[in-house]
C-alpha cells in the first residue's frame, strides 16, 4: 500500500527506497518461515498469537497512518521522507511475511517444485523471495506513478493506506475473536 501511495505522490526515490527496506527485512523473515515451518505450523498457540499480533499491529499502523495525515509530526514528516527508515519500520512491525512463507514453502514443496535441503539451496530461495519483493514493489512503484497525473493529490489518497489497514486489523480481530 506504501508503494502505491509514494508512487501517486510521484516520490519514487522515496518508494524505491521503502521497497528496498522491505526486501531487506523480507530475507530474515523468509529465513524464520522456513527454517522454523514445522514448530510455528505444529504450534496452534503461536498460529493463533501470530493472527492477533498481526491484527494488532495493522490496527495500529492504521491509525498511525491516519493520523499523520490529519496532524503531521516532526517524526512522521521525517519517516515520509526516508523511505528506507519507513520501510524498516514498518516491515519490522508487520509479521504477516511469515505465515505467508510458511504457507508458500510448504506448498512449493508438496508439490516438488522446490527442494531446500542444502544450505547453498535455502538460502538461494530465501534470497530470491527479497529480489522478487524489491521487483515486484518496484514494480507497483512504477505503474502508479505513471497513473499518479490522471489522480489529484488529496486527503483522502492519502487516508487510503490507513484505512486498509483499519479494515484488515478489523478483520483480523474478529477472525482472531470469532474463529
Amino acid at each position: 500500500m506504501m508503494v502505491l501511495q509514494l508512487g501517486l505522490e510521484r516520490k519514487i526515490n522515496v518508494a524505491l527506497r521503502f521497497a528496498l527496506a522491505v526486501a531487506v527485512v523480507e530475507y530474515p523473515y523468509a529465513w524464520i518461515a522456513v527454517e522454523f515451518e514445522h514448530v510455528i505450523t505444529s504450534s496452534p498457540v503461536v498460529v493463533h498469537n501470530l493472527q492477533l499480533w498481526g491484527a494488532i499491529i495493522m490496527t495500529v499502523i492504521g491509525v498511525v497512518s491516519l493520523w499523520t495525515v490529519r496532524k503531521p509530526s516532526t517524526i512522521s514528516v521525517k519517516l515520509q521522507q526516508s523511505g528506507f527508515r519507513r520501510g524498516i519500520i514498518l516491515s519490522i512491525l508487520n509479521p504477516q511475511a511469515i505465515p505467508f512463507w510458511i504457507a508458500l514453502t510448504a506448498y512449493l514443496k508438496l508439490q516438488g517444485w522446490i527442494d531446500i535441503s542444502t544450505t547453498w539451496r535455502l538460502h538461494s530461495y530465501i534470497f530470491g523471495t527479497s529480489v522478487g519483493a524489491f521487483a515486484l514493489l518496484s514494480l507497483f512503484t512504477l505503474m502508479a506513478n505513471r497513473v499518479a497525473s490522471s489522480i489529484n493529490d488529496n486527503r483522502l489518497l492519502r487516508m487510503i493506506p490507513g484505512l486498509v489497514l483499519l479494515f484488515l486489523g478489523a478483520i483480523g480481530f474478529i477472525r482472531y475473536f470469532l474463529f
